[in-house]
């Protein structure tokens, strides 16, 4: 008589990277990416940690005047890259127009043809979410250190799936009607006005009554208080089922929201490499010698 393994969590680096490995198939991926979107339609594409669930929780506020009937903030706005493998449809009919969706897909490999926004955040912080959400989840807390995991799996380049990457194609597509390029940090700073932003980008009349209900239901607090809305509930059960995860992961992605938390919690000589990849990949191309002087630029855009 044969039994099922106990779940488990893995411990260590090499065994994280290969129970990773089953979370997405590559025929999703590949339908994924032909997908073929309406001119209507809004996908939400940050970088993984640069406030794609917010945007989502925002977007989907807007369409619906505060709508919180769902179980998993993705299963009403999709993530592209994994709909086929949780069985969702792309083309299905959604609960309000403009139809929306999500994707961490770099400009010259997502499905052309919608309208997309993108908000940037400081590589820094955006390491230290990910690490904080992968640790509890993906691997035991304390077997995989933070310098391991940026140097084995967030400074890595290539594939065009990268921070880097990714950056460097949406900010080239700054200027096009089409792109609304955001700064979490400013999202941070001034919600509000990221409301009002958004809703004019998707053609959504703002009233003062619709306003403060999105305000209300895209705060940290709002979202903390409701976060198994928000702790990708659809992936942990995949994960579970195909991973071999036990069940109970707290993924929640709403966390602390801060500005400039990597400053206590990541090394010097990661934030060091950081800054190095940064003006490899970044600022020879774009001139900018870090982030802060790169988001002072998209203000001063478009504030002019």
């Amino acid at each position: 008589m044969t039994t099922n393994p106990v779940p488990t969590r893995p411990v260590g680096f090499d065994a994280f990277v290969a129970r990773i490995a089953h979370l997405g198939s590559a025929e999703g991926l590949t339908h994924g990416l032909a997908f073929r979107p309406q001119p209507t339609d809004v996908i939400i594409s940050p970088f993984g940690k640069c406030g794609t669930t917010w945007l989502q929780q925002v977007f989907h506020g807007l369409r619906t005047r505060g709508d919180m009937d769902f179980d998993d903030i993705s299963r009403v706005v999709p993530w592209i890259e994994t709909a086929y493998d949780l069985g969702l449809d792309l083309d299905a009919p959604q609960r309000a127009r403009p139809r929306g969706y999500k994707s961490h897909l770099p400009y010259d490999l997502i499905p052309k043809g919608a309208r997309y926004i993108v908000s940037i955040r400081d590589s820094k912080d955006a390491l230290v979410s990910a690490f904080r959400f992968m640790e509890g989840w993906f691997f035991e807390p304390g077997s995989v250190s933070i310098e391991t995991f940026a140097r084995k799996q967030y400074l890595r380049r290539g594939a065009r799936r990268d921070y880097w990457h990714h950056l460097a194609s949406w900010w080239q597509q700054r200027h096009d009607p089409k792109v609304l390029l955001l700064c979490y940090e400013h999202m941070n700073r001034d919600l509000a006005s990221t409301v009002r932003r958004v809703a004019a980008f998707v053609g959504i009349a703002l009233d003062d009554e619709l306003l403060g209900i999105v305000l209300r239901q895209s705060s940290l607090e709002f979202m903390l208080a409701h976060k198994n809305r928000f702790d990708d509930h659809l992936m942990r059960e995949r994960s579970e089922q195909v991973a071999g995860l036990p069940s109970g992961s707290d993924s929640a992605k709403v966390r602390k929201g801060k500005v400039g938390e990597h400053a206590a919690e990541l090394p010097a000589e990661i934030s060091a490499e950081l800054d190095r990849v940064w003006r490899q990949e970044i600022e020879a191309k774009f001139g900018f010698a870090s982030y802060a002087a790169l988001t002072d630029a998209l203000l001063r855009e478009q504030s002019a």
